[in-house]
Order: C-alpha cells, then structure tokens, then sequence
C-alpha cells in the first residue's frame, strides 16, 4: 500500500494470471478509482474495505477505469459496475470491444476527475489500439503511472511480433512516457510487480532493437 499526501493506493493480485486490480482512495473526500476490474469480484470487495478504512469520509468508487479491452481485464467488470453503481471509463478506440457500457470515452491527455482525485490519461497504442496509461501526480512525491499491459518491469507489452504496432508502442511509450516523465516515477503494470522509468530507461534501445 502507498500512503500518499492526498490518497492511498492499494492493489490486489487475480485470477491465474496474475492480474493486478489497483485502488485509488482520496483520504478527503471518500471517492475511489477502481483501475482494471480484471476478475474475482469478492477479492475486489475486499480491496474496496480496506481502501473504505483509509479514509474518514463515505468511501464510495466513483469510477472503473479498463486500461484495454482484453478479456483478462475486464471479467469482474460487469459486476463492479453493478455492485458499485460506479462510472465506467475507457480509451475510446477500445470502447467497442468491452461489453460493458463505457460512460467515460478517454482520448490522449483526457483529465479524470473524481471527487479528490486526479489522474491524467495517456494513450500508449499497440497492445489494443485504445491502450490508456492513467497518470497520478502526487504533490509531494514521485508520480505514479498505472501502465496496464503497455510497460513491464524489462520491456513493453506484447504485439504479437507485428512490427506496426511494435513500432507504434515503442514510439508511445518512449515519447509519451521516458520523454514526459522523470525516472522517479513509480510504474504500477497490469501484471506482475512494480518499477521506475529509472530502472527502465537504461534498456530502452536494447528493446526497440530486440522487437518486443
């Protein structure tokens, strides 16, 4: 758990593939971000209770963000919404592939606003054409970016060897992310454990070289 200024950051593990489920709560104002209802909906309640207890206020999720439509990250999600009566938000190229209506169609730099909480969409294309990054900046610290499967700790995500979204995701998450952002900033992936654009940024030519 990250226990920042202004929020806490909490994430849990689901599903056989590790998903990672993270949780936003604004310590202010109770409003929750939910990033990636990816499967195990008890294991999400769960989460959401221990988010409720980092704050004094009425904890309550605002809103469900799906960094890409694969299924693997979006099993739980119908049944979030409804347990939720959250919001639903998504990159807008992806929004046709996820069954679940999208309220919230995020483009390239789209502020996310709920209630305490801020997040900037960045739009990484290649592993789906709608692949969105969401982007925290915490006033007294190093930013924190929900990378989904676009950015691992040792590469980028996968493009099934096509070399046109391999060149478009490289060049997203070079110019949009290495270029934008400094080495502090803490990268939360859609699977597995976390990194910094420090520890990653020494290998960027080694995987624009290696194709994947």
């Amino acid at each position: 758990m990250w226990d920042l200024r202004d929020i806490t950051i909490r994430s849990a593990s689901v599903s056989e593939m590790d998903n990672n489920v993270y949780l936003l709560t604004s310590k202010r104002t109770g409003a929750q971000v939910l990033i990636d209802a990816a499967d195990d909906l008890p294991a999400i309640r769960r989460l959401l209770a221990d988010g409720a207890a980092d704050t004094a206020a009425e904890a309550k999720v605002g809103l469900v963000v799906t960094t890409h439509s694969h299924w693997d990250h979006v099993r739980a999600l119908a049944e979030t919404v409804e347990a939720t009566g959250a919001r639903s938000a998504a990159g807008a190229e992806d929004v046709p592939d996820i069954e679940v209506p999208t309220d919230l169609a995020l483009n390239h730099g789209d502020p996310v606003e709920v209630d305490g909480i801020t997040l900037e969409a960045i739009k990484l294309r290649g592993h789906t054409p709608g692949s969105v990054a969401l982007l925290y900046r915490d006033p007294d610290g190093p930013a924190h970016l929900f990378s989904g499967d676009s950015l691992f700790p040792g590469g980028i995500g996968n493009t099934q060897k096509d070399p046109a979204r391999f060149a478009s995701l490289m060049n997203d998450v070079e110019g949009r992310v290495f270029g934008y952002l400094p080495d502090d900033t803490v990268v939360h992936p859609g699977h597995g454990k976390g990194t910094t654009l420090g520890a990653e940024r020494p290998h960027l030519p080694e995987w624009r070289e290696r194709g994947w």
